[in-house]
């Protein structure tokens, strides 16, 4: 049972992931509602006098409203969502990159929460937290047990509170508690780095309000570096997407100028768009182009992006667009085929309603919906091989989602992971040891991004022996 569990988990993550949404914000939503059917809305008012007035125990009128309105919006598709006051701030924070905590990237090993990294100057890289250190407890609260999700709303909280966090630091073989104000923190959403003289890695995690920001600060510095880049690899493994302008920018970055990114398609006027490499398409309000200082050679220096089934939506339009305009070659596994746009609509001061409005398509007409982007290069995850790819989760995989062009069922895919997840939980029983994690991406034990090198150098590339295309699958009801 234990095995199932952790194989379970590592599913929810996935679709967790990979249902983060590409997002336009509109602050008013327009109203062009026809005559209501009399006798559906007659029995939702029934139903509400049933429950209100017979239920076992009473019932809060207002949360009966707001529960009905999560329905009906939870019913069309994985990504439309009605937003109450606290999962709309929790939604800002994400965009934003902008949140009450301490300040880590976190992840977890034995049941325990692991840093993966302290986010430079924040309280918890003030406090001395390294990367590899375990938290056991947050303030008087066991964190065996708790989900990642639980364990990180005991972490956030209000600027200038304290929490004491218990660290277990392997390398010294202490416990030893740290106790941190909280403070505001802004994420990076970017990192980068030369790998060697004439080679350079970024990697973008999410499409963040600052996300190009600070995509053009890094790629400055590292010209600054070395003013005679060869090469780069821009990593989008993992990335589950965010604002569009955010995409259409950094696709910008990489193409000629005006050379269409996306486009995109829905009932709505507004839904009809085609974007462009253009500042116009991808700065706000006519603020500066952040990308107005990047040198001219980046529009022609070799590129390579890596992606695998968690990229999805505004990193699947980057890839895209690179892929048709032949600009950069594409590495890695098959994405995660989200290929819908939501616009999220403010209802009021604190909700608002995240609902699909268009499909995108990339430069060359493609829906990717249910499908993805099929890399140039197919890598596996690891010289071994792949660990995890067949169990995670896909847009098509999703309840409800919305069907792709010529979308089928694929037997063999659904055979594939069943297969996969039998296969990792007879490990997991012979085994006390957990199954080795993935290495850090961009770390020198990283296979994926060591074929990237191999084929900017012009080095033979140790391609995958086992992957195929995933066919999109048929929609579910």
């Amino acid at each position: 049972m234990g095995t199932s569990l952790k194989v379970a988990g590592w599913l929810a993550l996935g679709a967790v992931a990979g249902a983060l949404t590409t997002i336009q914000l509109q602050a008013i939503a327009r109203s062009s509602v026809g005559p209501l059917p009399l006798e559906e809305m007659q029995q939702l008012a029934a139903v509400f006098g049933m429950v209100k007035n017979d239920y076992v125990e009473p019932v809060d009128e207002k949360k009966l409203i707001t529960d009905a309105i999560g329905g009906m919006v939870a019913g069309l598709d994985p990504h439309s969502q009605y937003f109450d006051k606290k999962t709309f701030k929790e939604f800002r924070e994400g965009t934003t990159g902008k949140f009450v905590g301490v300040g880590i990237e976190i992840g977890a090993e034995d049941g325990l929460v692991k840093v993966v990294s302290p986010i430079e100057g924040s309280p918890a890289f003030r406090a001395g937290i390294k990367s590899g250190d375990l938290i056991t407890r947050i303030d008087d609260t066991p964190v065996k047990g708790l989900s990642i999700d639980q364990a990180v709303k005991r972490m956030r909280g209000e600027p200038a509170t304290k929490v004491t966090l218990t660290i277990f630091r392997k390398t010294e073989s202490r416990s030893f508690p740290v106790t941190i104000t909280r403070e505001e923190i802004h994420v990076q959403s970017v990192r980068a780095k030369l790998i060697e003289p004439g080679y350079a890695w970024l990697r973008v995690s999410q499409f963040q309000d600052r996300t190009i920001d600070d995509f053009a600060r890094k790629l400055e510095e590292l010209y600054k570096q070395d003013p005679a880049i060869k090469g780069i690899v821009l990593d989008l493994r993992n990335d589950p997407g965010g604002l569009l302008e955010g995409a259409v920018a950094l696709s910008a970055a990489f193409l000629p100028a005006d050379a269409v990114v996306v486009s995109t398609n829905g009932q709505i006027a507004d839904a009809k768009a085609t974007y462009r490499a253009s500042p116009d398409n991808y700065t706000r309000r006519g603020g500066p182009d952040p990308l107005r200082k990047l040198p001219a050679a980046l529009k022609k220096v070799p590129l390579v992006v890596l992606v695998n089934e968690g990229s999805a939506s505004a990193s699947e339009i980057v890839a895209g667009a690179l892929q048709d305009h032949k600009r950069a070659l594409i590495m890695g596994g098959q994405t995660f085929g989200k290929g819908s746009v939501q616009t999220v609509r403010q209802l009021s001061a604190d909700t608002a309603l995240k609902i699909t409005t268009a499909r995108y398509y990339t430069p060359s007409g493609r829906s990717i919906q249910a499908k993805g982007i099929v890399p140039d290069v197919w890598l596996d995850e690891t010289a071994e091989g792949n660990v995890f790819a067949a169990l995670r989760m896909r847009e098509a995989d999703l309840e409800k989602h919305l069907g792709g062009p010529d979308e089928k069922k694929d037997e063999a895919r659904e055979k594939a992971r069943e297969e996969a997840r039998q296969k990792l939980e007879e490990q997991l029983a012979k085994s006390k040891d957990a199954v080795k994690p993935l290495p850090e991406f961009g770390s020198a034990e990283d296979f994926p991004l060591l074929q990237a090198l191999n084929q900017l150098k012009g080095k033979p590339v140790l391609v995958s022996k086992t992957a195929t295309e995933r066919k999109a699958e048929a929609a579910t009801e």
